[in-house]
């Protein structure tokens, strides 16, 4: 998979409100509709969420589990490794965090971290991050061949976009605490993690274990899109596998907004 960051048609939008709504509720729901028949076919779903500071990781997967059943989900945010996990390989800690089978694992950020964080800060050594890449699309294969579906997900935005969000983050005292002196740290290696970015998707990006690119500069274009396409992998994966999946996009226009 080559991308280029850089050449993504970052201007999507959605411009009318009412639809974006309508087109949410019911994507939501029809994301109820596959929990429930993942949950009965006990089929694990893995997603992954990765993407540049104030990408809109949060609000996307905020949207996306609006609507589940809290009891057969789980979100994951991940920083970085505890002292006494630092005693295991790295993969460990993911390992101890996969969903049951019939369940959902949300990681937001994940084991990628090992050749993009890692990488650019000097955590891991060049031999260690590039031997990463064969063993993230081993141990995700693993989890393909058996009861699970993998979706990855990176949010992008431009560089001016995230510059907005962390200055309105700055000067709401609701959203201070999501600003960090090392997200301002690592917005000066902006370029760097792009490069790593790209080089990642070009040597993990599986028809098991896809990447889903997303324009994120609109928040209502983006949460729309990581759901369309998550809902489309699955859908594929079922048809392949020769797993009944319940008829989606009944009508929910009534009812309460989204």
């Amino acid at each position: 998979m080559n991308v280029q960051l850089n050449e993504l048609r970052m201007n999507q939008r959605y411009e009318n409100k009412k639809e974006y709504r309508k087109e949410l509720k019911q994507l939501q729901y029809d994301m109820l509709n596959v929990q429930q028949h993942l949950f009965n076919k006990k089929v694990g779903l893995v997603l992954v969420f990765e993407g540049l500071d104030a990408a809109g990781k949060g609000g996307a997967i905020k949207r996306l589990t609006e609507r589940l059943d809290p009891r057969g989900l789980m979100v994951h945010a991940i920083s970085a490794p505890q002292p006494h996990e630092l005693r295991y390989h790295y993969l460990q800690r993911f390992w101890r965090k996969l969903p049951q089978h019939g369940q959902i694992g949300i990681f937001d950020r994940s084991w990628y971290g090992r050749v993009l964080v890692e990488r650019i800060e000097g955590f891991a050594k060049k031999p260690e991050w590039e031997r990463a890449f064969k063993e993230i699309k081993d141990f995700e294969q693993t989890l393909t061949d058996e009861s699970y579906i993998v979706v990855k997900c990176w949010l992008h935005i431009t560089k001016e976009e995230q510059l907005e969000r962390f200055e309105e983050r700055r000067n709401d005292p609701y959203k201070q605490w999501k600003l960090t002196d090392e997200d301002w740290r690592n917005r000066e290696k902006w370029t760097d993690y792009v490069i790593a970015a790209e080089e990642m998707f070009k040597r993990t990006h599986t028809e098991n274990a896809p990447w889903v690119i997303v324009e994120a500069n609109d928040k209502k274009y983006a949460r729309t899109a990581v759901l369309k396409s998550i809902l489309e992998h699955i859908m594929q994966v079922c048809k392949e596998k020769g797993i009944p999946l319940a008829k989606l996009n009944n009508d929910v226009s009534q009812g309460e907004e989204a």
